[in-house]
């Protein structure tokens, strides 16, 4: 074979690998198992640059207990959830790395609650670390965060972890699915902007520990990953908030959360804990929640928003965007989101009247 030949062979070949990999990365994108959280994390993507106000991080507490087209229509602030079930958070620092890739907003929000439990709990079902990477778009930022979510020693390969494809190879189904055609770039809106409608009831008594004093260390690990992310966001000059959503929660985790404020404070960061807020909030454990205390209904996310979004307007200086042609989606999720809301808050009504609440156990089997 000449140099001609030799060279027309190489050019075929590179020609070859760049078209597969760019029929790799979408089909890729397409497989994954649909739900709420490829949607949310596929929205985030979607939206255009550097035109969210507020990045809220965080676990199953994020998505349902705050609206962001309420908050939206009602202040001008556009926020976003970059959340999952039972999110690590280890994840934090990678996600908001994430966020900076295409956007520069005034303050990230996260929320706290996983950093109670264990890593070790929370790595034993790799659903909760792959809730993260499977929804990111290739790059290196995601490599890296792979690299450090995944122990090695701890599975066979790590190759499905960077290719997810191997893992959801078997999912052609999905390309039959017009909805997922919207996620061939991993660029698809989300009508609520993240937020996720809950019309179940789960009433339980309101949590007696709030007064709880004193300080319970939260477990190790967390509490380095905690301290890497204040550093980092130290380093980026970046405002941030901490915050626990209101929930059934127990004393233990209560002193926890004294000991998790007295870190962030020391930081120069603020810390909300919504638990010392029931009154001001409004909420009602007996009508507010979808799962027993664990996740807000639709009513509960209006009145946990309202109180988010008060705080907000006190401690920061948001510009009002309502109304700019770049801002229409948000314009239209707020108008979606009040019809719905109306529907919602009916069916809550009805059963709480007619006592049909959730079923337990629902939302521990959503979450895996």
């Amino acid at each position: 074979m000449d140099r001609k030949q030799t060279g027309k062979a190489a050019v075929q070949i590179i020609a070859f690998i760049g078209i597969f990999l760019l029929l790799l990365v979408p089909v890729s994108y397409m497989v994954r198992t649909n739900g709420e959280v490829k949607d949310r994390f596929s929205g985030f993507y979607a939206e255009k640059d550097d035109t969210l106000d507020v990045v809220m991080i965080g676990s199953s507490p994020v998505f349902p207990y705050y609206a962001a087209p309420k908050l939206w229509g009602e202040t001008g602030i556009a926020m976003y959830p970059l959340a999952s079930n039972m999110q690590r958070p280890a994840a934090m620092k990678y996600l908001v790395e994430e966020a900076e890739k295409s956007q520069s907003p005034k303050l990230y929000i996260f929320e706290m609650r996983m950093y109670t439990i264990a890593d070790e709990y929370l790595r034993s079902n790799m659903a909760y670390t792959r809730g993260v990477t499977d929804n990111m778009t290739y790059s290196v930022n995601r490599y890296k965060a792979v690299k450090a979510l995944v122990p090695e020693e701890e599975v066979e390969s790590m190759l499905p972890y960077y290719l997810d494809i191997m893992k959801y190879h078997t999912n052609w189904k999905m390309l039959a699915l017009p909805s997922e055609w919207g996620n061939m770039f991993y660029h698809k809106k989300s009508p609520y902007k993240g937020y996720t409608f809950r019309d179940e009831v789960g009433p339980q008594p309101m949590p007696d520990c709030v007064d709880e004093k004193g300080t319970l260390a939260i477990p190790e690990e967390q509490e380095g990953y905690l301290r890497d992310l204040l550093g980092m966001l130290e380093k980026m000059d970046q405002d941030a908030l901490f915050i626990v959503s209101p929930y059934g929660l127990t004393a233990e985790e209560q002193q926890m959360f004294h000991y998790i404020e007295e870190i962030v404070t020391a930081y120069g960061y603020p810390f909300l804990n919504m638990n010392n807020y029931y009154e001001e909030i409004g909420i009602v454990f007996e009508e507010d929640y979808a799962d027993y205390g664990s996740h807000t209904n639709a009513v509960g996310a209006e009145k946990c928003t309202d109180f988010l979004a008060d705080y907000l307007l006190e401690h920061y200086a948001f510009q009002d965007k309502r109304g700019e042609k770049k801002y229409a989606s948000w314009d239209q999720a707020y108008q979606d989101w009040q019809e719905q809301m109306e529907t919602a808050r009916v069916t809550i009504r009805d059963r709480i009247a007619k006592g049909e609440y959730a079923e337990v156990g629902a939302q521990d089997e959503e979450e895996e």
